[in-house]
């Protein structure tokens, strides 16, 4: 059931009573977490946070913490599945859930006692209760009647059977299509860390903080590609307005804050991978807009970028030292000189200024919204085996505090070699001409023991190298149906042997909608198929299967697709 009044209906009735949070493991559910955890706080509300890593984390966490438990938050996670069915609960456990991914379970959206859904109505377009349920689920069968004195009701009550049985099987195949086309596209709502927020700001208990992290999880959105920039920027624009009231000026220009006090501001800009703290040079040849309209995998490409900089007045030793210590005099025309000659390098603004927000605690270095998504994702999808997945979700929620400086630098350091590998898996992808079309898609495989494979075993960062190959390839082919082709991509497991993590990302074209349609074809292809395909994630279009099945599983692809 929808909730309307988060207060009354979710927040208040939590009041005095012991909670479970069910945290999926990206950034926006993080942040969400941690406003959630600072309300609770307030007000000694008793919790326990859970970490969970796909629908079997869910089923795991649930049993081994369900004891004494009748409130369940579960956030980015759930929504898509019956969670009753999933988990089987008791009847007076009650299940809130705050989640980005779409379309909700229509179970979700009609349990009126169990589900609770903290979520803009706006955004569900959801079938009518009436078109997908109905009260007469008892099964009607003839019965002969010998008795000749009964022949004509006999008859009648035949007809009527025969009547209702066809009116039953129309409404169960409109059902069916309903359905189907209710779930064939998977899309993201509004980030779950806004919701969080704006519940914060209902409470009067928002601060600076948790808006930072409301903006953390809005980036995460579009760092990560699931909201369209008309929707990023929707939001943006109403964050902004929160940004202004939290951060005033006063007529002498001097900031009525402490000097300790967190600032974040709103700026343009520019969309180039952790810039602040790296070379401009590095930042540009690992950024994917630009990276990919200047080909700079390539040797052309780099002398094009060389001539780039050079009409910039950028001196060459200078973009390649450190950002912050090149001289501030080029520091402060790189944004304005970029955007003059983008046209003449075929790049648009889009390109090169991102809308979004800068923070700084007292006199220390600036932070923009989308260098922190990537230093807290990389250290949440970290290659290293020796921690547990607790281990990672912690290492996360440290950068988010920001107060241990040494894992912000690991989070820097882990968010570049990630970047460096992603950029040279795709150069290896276009040297070697790995990227095959399959008529109606676009796919290719990292091959088992390739360097640095163990990045992309991971879905976040395996969606981010998608999109990345992607539009790559769309600007080295000579198809000009690239833009319109969706990608499978495919990389080993770390953890498992002989097994294959595989994303498949809708077409450029469609930037406008960023809907999905991978979800339904790669359920319907291994149904078919008989192939053993886990479909654990909380993203429908990442899948896990066995390595042997891909070609089976891949002619199933293309025939459904054609």
């Amino acid at each position: 059931m929808l909730i309307k009044d988060f207060r009354r209906d979710f927040y208040d009735v939590l009041q005095h009573q012991r909670v479970l949070i069910l945290v999926a493991f990206d950034v926006d559910a993080l942040c969400a977490c941690k406003i959630l955890q600072y309300l609770f706080q307030c007000d000694q509300v008793l919790y326990t946070v859970v970490p969970v890593n796909g629908l079997q984390g869910v089923e795991n966490a649930f049993l081994e913490n369900a004891e004494g438990i009748k409130h369940v938050i579960l956030i980015n996670c759930g929504a898509s599945v019956d969670i009753v069915e999933l988990l089987q609960p008791e009847d007076n456990v009650r299940f809130y859930i705050c989640d980005s991914h779409r379309p909700v379970d229509i179970h979700n959206y009609y349990n009126a006692v169990q589900v609770k859904l903290l979520m803009r109505g706006e955004e569900l377009s959801v079938p009518s209760y009436d078109e997908v349920f109905r009260d007469d689920e008892s099964s009607e069968s003839d019965t002969e009647n010998d008795d000749p004195e009964l022949g004509g009701k006999k008859k009648r009550f035949d007809d009527e059977a025969i009547l209702r049985r066809q009116e039953r099987r129309r409404w169960k195949e409109n059902r069916v299509k309903l359905l189907f086309d209710y779930t064939k596209f998977t899309s993201f709502g509004t980030s779950a860390a806004l919701v969080m927020f704006e519940l914060a700001w209902k409470l009067s208990k928002d601060t600076n903080n948790l808006l930072w992290l409301a903006i953390v999880g809005v980036t995460d959105q579009q760092i990560h590609y699931r909201t369209p920039r008309e929707k990023y920027m929707e939001d943006v624009l109403a964050l902004q307005v929160h940004v202004s009231r939290h951060n005033q000026r006063g007529d002498d220009d001097e900031n009525l804050l402490s000097v300790n006090c967190l600032r974040v501001s709103f700026e343009e800009e520019l969309h180039l991978s952790l810039y602040r703290h790296w070379s401009l040079f590095d930042s540009i040849c690992h950024s994917t807009s630009v990276a990919c309209k200047l080909k700079l995998w390539s040797l052309k490409g780099q002398k094009k970028l060389h001539e780039f900089l050079a009409e910039m007045g950028l001196p060459l030793a200078q973009c390649k030292q450190q950002y912050s210590a090149m001289e501030s005099t080029l520091k402060s025309e790189v944004k304005e000189k970029m955007q003059t000659f983008m046209h003449k390098y075929g790049l648009e603004i889009q390109d090169i200024i991102l809308p979004s927000f800068t923070m700084q605690y007292g006199y220390k270095s600036v932070l923009c919204a989308a260098d922190h998504v990537m230093m807290c994702a990389a250290l949440l999808e970290s290659i290293d085996k020796s921690k547990m997945l607790t281990d990672y979700f912690l290492d996360g929620t440290e950068v988010l505090q920001r107060s241990n400086q040494e894992k912000m630098d690991s989070g820097v350091d882990a968010a570049k070699h990630q970047l460096r590998s992603m950029v040279k898996q795709i150069q290896s992808f276009i040297d070697m001409h790995q990227i095959i079309s399959a008529g109606p898609f676009l796919y290719v495989f990292i091959q088992e023991g390739a360097a640095d494979s163990r990045f992309f075993s991971h879905p976040q960062c395996l969606i981010r190298l998608a999109r990345f190959t992607l539009e790559a390839h769309c600007n080295v082919t000579r198809n000009k149906r690239a833009r319109i082709l969706p990608l499978i991509l495919g990389a080993p497991l770390m953890n498992e042997e002989g097994s294959t993590l595989v994303v498949g990302i809708p077409p450029l074209d469609t930037d406008d909608e960023r809907k999905n349609f991978f979800g339904k074809a790669f359920e319907q292809a291994a149904e078919s198929t008989n192939t053993s395909a886990k479909f654990n994630s909380f993203e429908s279009h990442v899948i896990e299967m066995k390595s042997e099945d891909k070609s089976k599983f891949f002619d199933a692809m293309i025939g459904l697709l054609q």
